[in-house]
């Protein structure tokens, strides 16, 4: 299985990409981070709209789409892995998730999902989002391995 995190803005340096790099190297899944950035001065709407065109086309062909949504299901830790495990099973090879900008994902985006989910009830900044999703991927490794990261 490929893991694949598609995300808006840059994290290089930042104390949140080197706890997403940690737990993507714990994953025995091929996994990596995909940042776009949309350069210049522009209006919101244009470039939410750019972010937004920019992330569906990073999207790999083979990929479930899982974005991340405040408005998106919400599940428990081993919820989240029997959904990953359902995906391995079905025989899919690649899971991007998506994480919008500040602006978040249109309509367009959401619809094209496989799943939404949301992370908390609470607003994490972008680059927190990251690291939480990064740490919750290797939890439901560990979930589905018996592994006692989970009980610790």
């Amino acid at each position: 299985m490929r893991i694949k995190i598609l995300a808006v803005g840059r994290a290089a340096g930042t104390p949140e990409a080197a706890l997403v790099s940690e737990y993507l190297k714990r994953l025995p899944w091929q996994a990596d981070i995909r940042e776009i950035e949309v350069k210049g001065r522009l209006k919101a709407a244009e470039r939410g709209r750019r972010e937004n065109d920019l992330l569906i086309k990073a999207i790999p062909s083979d990929a479930r789409l899982v974005v991340l949504d405040e408005g998106g299901n919400r599940l428990t830790s081993a919820e989240f892995a029997k959904t990953i495990d359902r995906w391995r099973q079905q025989a899919i090879n690649t899971l991007a998730f998506m994480i919008g900008g500040a602006d978040g994902l249109n309509e367009t985006v959401k619809m094209r999902a496989d799943a939404v989910i949301s992370l908390s009830d609470m607003t994490l900044p972008h680059l927190m989002a990251r690291a939480v999703l990064a740490e919750q991927i290797y939890r439901a490794y560990t979930i589905l391995e018996n592994h006692p990261y989970h009980r610790a």
